[in-house]
């Protein structure tokens, strides 16, 4: 397989997984995904993201309590806080913080973990108290992580015949 098919494989592969093996996720591979992660783009290259590694259980639980999408966090190894400095980049932390998140998954994918990206806006005041966050930094998303306990078969997707418009809508 050339690297161009490993690539557009690995992009066509990846997905949500909301059961883990209780195996633990070594820190060196923890620390593999966010140093590939970091070259996710972001505006003005300011990269104004911060990443809390959550493995002590009793924050885990916590955070899988915050809302009914949180749910697949009670059974992951790791659980990661993506936050953002609005003050480095107060009109696009939001999405500099969501391409690195995708880079994320990706480098996750790629190094054999399951991933679920878990949204964090619903109840930002809440994770920035488990996590003791300070002033600034805004949860933009939850990431579960560890080795996956399911395959799920790819969700339908759209055709692009329905989502491209040429020159205007």
């Amino acid at each position: 397989m050339s690297k161009l098919e490993s690539c557009i494989d690995l992009l066509l592969t990846r997905r949500s997984i909301r059961r883990f093996k209780p195996d633990p996720v070594p820190d060196e591979v923890i620390r593999k995904v966010l140093d590939i992660a970091r070259y996710a783009p972001s505006a003005a290259n300011r990269q104004p993201w911060d990443v809390v590694v959550i493995k002590d259980r009793s924050k885990i639980e916590e955070l899988s309590k915050l809302h009914r999408g949180a749910a697949p966090l009670a059974n992951a190894p790791v659980a990661l806080v993506i936050t953002c400095d609005k003050n480095i980049s107060p009109i696009s932390y939001q999405v500099d913080c969501a391409a690195f998140t995708t880079y994320l998954l990706l480098a996750a994918h790629a190094l054999g973990l399951g991933t679920v990206w878990i949204q964090a806006l619903r109840n930002p005041e809440e994770i920035k108290k488990i996590i003791k966050a300070p002033e600034g930094k805004e949860p933009v998303a939850i990431v579960a992580m560890g080795w996956s306990a399911e395959s799920p078969t790819p969700k339908p997707r759209r055709s692009v015949n329905e989502f491209l418009h040429s020159e205007s809508f």
